[in-house]
């Protein structure tokens, strides 16, 4: 290649603000740009936002506790005691009493023997995948293989890009959505291939349909093929089940799980931080090879005792789950019934398809002026063709505000010709 073709490849600093600004207008242009409207108020049912009342329909505040007043009680007491910050990693100085009993908790609510924080779930799926296939654990000329549901969240997909990149001893197996038959297909088929480790990948709930996996089945054939069964439950947990212990216990599977996944930011609390939860021998691993966990700052401790008090409501009472899944069978009734098309499920994530991008992103910002806060989801996040408005139910919600959401969805979708 000569001097001159390969000074035409670079980009000075300039000529990229360039591209990057014709790129962001091209979006603006498309109507795909994602743009941010504040929230003016605390978090809950209805917000304040666009300068109005909003009922809030677009957060993971699934529990109605991202302000619920034991949590803010508990994140008061937490800085009091405890303090603003640690200013360190947890094996220096950035270990507290309240980490290790968060820890423990979440260990047993999950019905597993133990737990690890991280300060987001997207920073735990990335450290497991790099740290346990990432690592010869003395074995030498080993491969291992990962199945992957093809919808699974981008924090999986990246800890096994990232895994993959570190060592290239690790294949990928990305069978199609929720389909059993084909994951069985791929695993009967390398069966010769002598992996030293085999791990099945998928979420527990996935947060573009709503839709969950079917553990049980998971369960039966990671046990028969000797695989290791990894599901992130970052929206299952606190939301599926009777008492709110996710997607193993709505399958009827809860305890027998190898690892789960989850976080703090969406039912328990809605702050942050994120966890792996497993056997013992595996996590304390995960306290040595994780990087994510060795080299980033400690959960602060209001975080750390709001979530300790959020589990303390879902095992005192499951009433919050309760109503969660009554608002939830209600909306999802009764907005079928006004003539909308919703991706069937249980799930409080309620995907009402609206087909191109462009309808999306206004109706949902017709909806803003009506009273409804509610984000519209497009290619690349979903498919081409298969826009929605992500709709999350909280138990937050009282009936009137589903409904007076309802009206204003029946009113915006007459308006744009959806319904």
């Amino acid at each position: 290649m000569s001097q001159n073709s390969t000074a035409a490849k670079k980009m000075a600093p300039k000529a990229l603000y360039k591209s990057l600004e014709e790129e962001l207008n091209r979006s603006k242009e498309a109507k795909t740009y994602k743009l941010e409207v504040p929230v003016d108020s605390h978090q809950g049912g209805v917000v304040q936002a666009a300068g109005r009342s909003q009922v809030m329909l677009a957060s993971n505040n699934y529990l109605g506790l991202a302000n619920h007043p034991r949590i803010q009680e508990a994140a008061k007491k937490g800085l009091e005691q405890y303090g603003y910050g640690l200013a360190s990693v947890r094996f220096i100085c950035g270990t507290q009493k309240i980490h290790l009993e968060l820890e423990e908790r979440i260990a047993r609510f999950l019905g597993v023997e133990s737990a690890i924080l991280h300060s987001s779930c997207f920073a735990a799926n990335e450290a497991f995948f790099a740290a346990l296939v990432g690592s010869d654990l003395g074995m030498k000329d080993y491969r291992d293989v990962i199945y992957s549901d093809a919808l699974n969240h981008a924090s999986i997909i990246d800890g096994i890009r990232l895994s993959r990149i570190a060592v290239k001893t690790t294949d990928l197996r990305a069978y199609k959505h929720n389909d059993m038959e084909q994951l069985k297909t791929f695993i009967a088929e390398d069966k010769a291939k002598d992996y030293r480790l085999s791990v099945i990948a998928t979420d527990g709930v996935f947060s573009m349909e709503g839709e969950y996996a079917p553990l049980k089945e998971f369960v039966e054939l990671a046990k028969t093929n000797d695989a290791l069964l990894f599901v992130d439950e970052s929206h299952s947990t606190g939301v599926l089940g009777a008492t709110g212990r996710g997607t193993p216990e709505h399958c009827g599977v809860h305890g027998k799980i190898d690892v789960i996944t989850g976080t703090l930011g969406k039912a328990l609390g809605g702050a942050a931080g994120g966890f792996i939860a497993g056997k013992k021998v595996l996590i304390d691993y995960m306290r040595q090879k994780s990087r994510p966990y060795t080299f980033s700052n400690s959960l602060p401790p209001t975080i750390v005792c709001a979530a300790i008090e959020a589990l303390n409501i879902l095992e005192e009472d499951s009433s919050l789950v309760e109503k969660l899944h009554q608002n939830t069978e209600y909306f999802r009734k009764e907005v079928q019934r006004i003539g909308f098309t919703i991706l069937p499920g249980v799930h409080p994530i309620v995907p009402v398809m609206v087909g191109e991008a462009s309808i999306a992103q206004d109706m949902s910002n017709l909806l803003l002026d009506e009273g409804v806060y509610v984000r519209g989801l497009w290619y690349p996040v979903v498919p081409k063709g298969e826009a929605r408005l992500r709709v999350q139910i909280s138990a937050a919600h009282s009936v009137e505000d589903l409904d007076r959401a309802l009206t204003a969805f029946a009113k915006v979708g007459k308006k744009l010709g959806v319904i």
